[in-house]
C-alpha cells in the first residue's frame, strides 16, 4: 500500500422514508444491510472505516458491532444525504488524503470492487475514482483531498453528484453495474432474491 491515506465513509443516517422503516436494519442474506455494507469496507479499509448514523443511530451501530473503525453521529440528518457526507468528511479530513464514499443500501457492491476503486486511486491520485453504472456514474466513489471543501459546501438530499459533474475531465469510472441496484423500497429488496 502506498502513502495515500483513504478512509472508507459508509453513509447510514437516513430516515428511509420511501423505504417506510428504518432500511438499514432491514436484512440481506441474514445480515442488516449497514452491517453488511460496514464489513464490505472494513475488508478493504480497515480501522479507517467511519460508519455515519443518524437515524434509529443505536440500533444501527449495535447491528454492527464490533467495528474495526468508529462511527459518528449525524444529528443533522434529516436535513438529507449531504449533511451525512460532510459529517463524515468533518470526521476524517485531518487524516485522509481520500475518501472513499459508499451506501448501506448498495448491497451488490463487493469487496473486490472497493479495492478496485482504492487502487485506480492510488494510480491517479488526482483523480475522482467512480463506480460506472447504467451510462453514469456514481457511488461508490473515491474523493481526493482536494474534493473536501466541495463535499462540505454539497446541500440538501442530492449527494455528491455535482462534484463528480463539475470535474468530469479528472474521473476515473470503473466499471460496476451492481452499484446501479440500490434499496428504496421494501420490493428493491425482495427482488434481489
Amino acid at each position: 500500500m502506498s502513502g495515500e491515506s483513504i478512509f472508507a465513509i459508509v453513509l447510514a443516517a437516513g430516515s428511509s422514508t420511501r423505504f417506510g422503516r428504518t432500511k438499514q436494519l432491514e436484512l440481506y442474506e441474514g445480515t442488516p444491510l449497514a452491517a453488511h455494507a460496514l464489513r464490505q469496507a472494513e475488508s478493504v479499509f480497515g480501522v479507517r472505516t467511519l460508519l455515519v448514523v443518524g437515524n434509529e443511530w443505536k440500533a444501527v451501530v449495535d447491528t454492527c458491532e464490533p467495528l474495526a473503525g468508529f462511527f459518528v453521529i449525524n444529528e443533522k440528518y434529516g436535513e438529507g444525504i449531504a449533511s451525512s457526507i460532510a459529517c463524515g468528511v468533518r470526521a476524517v479530513a485531518d487524516g485522509a488524503d481520500a475518501i472513499l464514499l459508499t451506501m448501506a443500501d448498495l448491497p451488490l457492491v463487493t469487496a473486490e470492487h472497493l479495492s478496485a476503486l482504492a487502487q485506480g486511486f492510488r494510480e491517479s491520485p488526482g483523480s475522482i475514482v467512480a463506480s460506472a453504472f447504467d451510462d453514469t456514474v456514481g457511488p461508490p466513489v473515491i474523493f481526493p483531498k482536494s474534493d473536501f471543501a466541495a463535499l462540505l459546501a454539497l446541500k440538501g438530499d442530492h449527494g455528491a453528484k455535482p462534484v463528480i459533474d463539475a470535474n468530469r475531465d479528472r474521473v476515473l469510472s470503473i466499471a460496476c453495474e451492481e452499484a446501479a441496484f440500490d434499496i428504496d423500497r421494501p420490493e428493491d429488496l425482495a427482488g434481489i432474491y
